[in-house]
């Protein structure tokens, strides 16, 4: 199993959702960049588990502890490595999870390709956990993004049939970001909130889970970032966005829209605007041909309902092959969009950072 990614920047994350501990490490991350821990911890914060009705109920610290690629604060040059310890783990409620895989989970191919040998537990390597020390890597990431005037933030664009206000892909800037950032439902337009609540709690209420879509903006990408095909923008972020679990879909610009438009319709007519080429509409994403255009990048990722639920589901038993009712136990998200906005940040950051460097 290699859980790597990156060309000149890579990313190794490792552990599982029930092990000691989870964490990543990181290697081509430039020497001199001073850390702020106090912002990387507030990032972390918001996709931490267990702070509202809306997630898990289990609890985590997600504090990292850093053991090597910093001195005194900064970056050294050396490669970084940082852990989260597991502290709130419950493994005796996925003790049935072996032998009798969950509809829409890993359960099945992971147990077919280790030959049983996997851990079932939390969901072991493929559990959202280990978004966790993904986005302590993004978390660094975004931090060297903004020394370069480069700004990433997402919202919560649909949950279930309940829409957000979408952004602006010409006009969206700095502050709108940052605003949704600090917000504890991080959503373009304050009164959807409480629908997209009430969706997530009937559904919870039901032993059941919905799903949605996170839709994320860049600002500051300059024209000329990127590469044509294999290394283009638009492969770099979608491989790295479909490396997050429970994610099905990722479109750019207008995405699967532009099978219902005409060319005169898509294409994104070029003005000069006080000296800079933009373009007066952003169908494309702020990417063609893999090449940024200097548009605000728009990226929108999909994802599934969280698989683990309450409602008694139909499987089999692997050692006995036959069918075999499931019910799911343990603690699990009735969504996981809200905390998905920070970890769609952290991917984006990581993949644009590989990119520019």
């Amino acid at each position: 199993m290699a859980s790597m990614y990156g060309n000149k920047l890579k990313i190794s994350i490792f552990g599982q959702s029930h092990s000691p501990a989870i964490g990543v490490t990181i290697d081509g991350l430039p020497a001199g960049l001073p850390v702020d821990m106090d912002a990387l911890n507030r990032f972390l914060v918001r996709r931490a588990p267990g702070q509202n009705a809306l997630s898990t109920p289990r609890r985590e610290a997600d504090a990292p502890e850093f053991l090597c690629g910093l001195y005194e604060g900064v970056t050294c040059g050396a490669p970084l490595t940082a852990i989260i310890h597991n502290t709130n783990t419950r493994s005796k409620d996925y003790a049935n999870l072996a032998d009798c895989p969950r509809p829409g989970h890993a359960d099945y191919p992971a147990s077919v390709k280790w030959n049983g040998y996997q851990d079932p537990t939390g969901g072991g390597h493929f559990s959202g956990r280990l978004t966790a020390p993904l986005c302590i890597a993004g978390g660094i990431a975004l931090q060297f993004l903004s020394q370069r005037g480069i700004c990433v933030g997402a919202h919560v664009a649909q949950i279930e049939h309940v829409h957000d206000t979408p952004f602006d892909g010409v006009n969206i800037n700095a502050d709108l970001l940052q605003e949704i950032r600090e917000k504890a439902f991080p959503v373009v337009d304050d009164g959807i909130a409480p629908s997209m609540e009430a969706a997530i709690l009937a559904a919870k209420g039901e032993a059941d889970s919905v799903g949605g879509i996170v839709e994320c903006a860049v600002l500051g990408v300059p024209a000329g970032v990127g590469d044509p095909m294999f290394d283009g923008l638009e492969s770099r972020l979608a491989a790295m966005l479909f490396a997050v679990p429970a994610v099905k879909g990722v479109e750019f610009g207008a995405g699967f829209g532009c099978a219902t438009m005409r060319g005169s319709a898509c294409n994104d007519p070029y003005v000069v605007q006080d000296g800079t080429i933009r373009t007066t509409s952003n169908n494309n994403g702020g990417i063609l041909g893999g090449i940024a255009n200097g548009m605000p990048i728009l990226v929108r990722t999909v994802f599934k309902p969280t698989s683990s639920i309450g409602i008694e589901q139909d499987s089999v038993s692997l050692s006995r092959m036959e069918p075999q009712k499931l019910t799911v136990h343990g603690r699990h998200d009735p969504c996981i969009v809200l905390r998905a906005v920070p970890v769609v940040e952290a991917a984006v950051a990581l993949a644009l950072l590989d990119a520019i460097l």
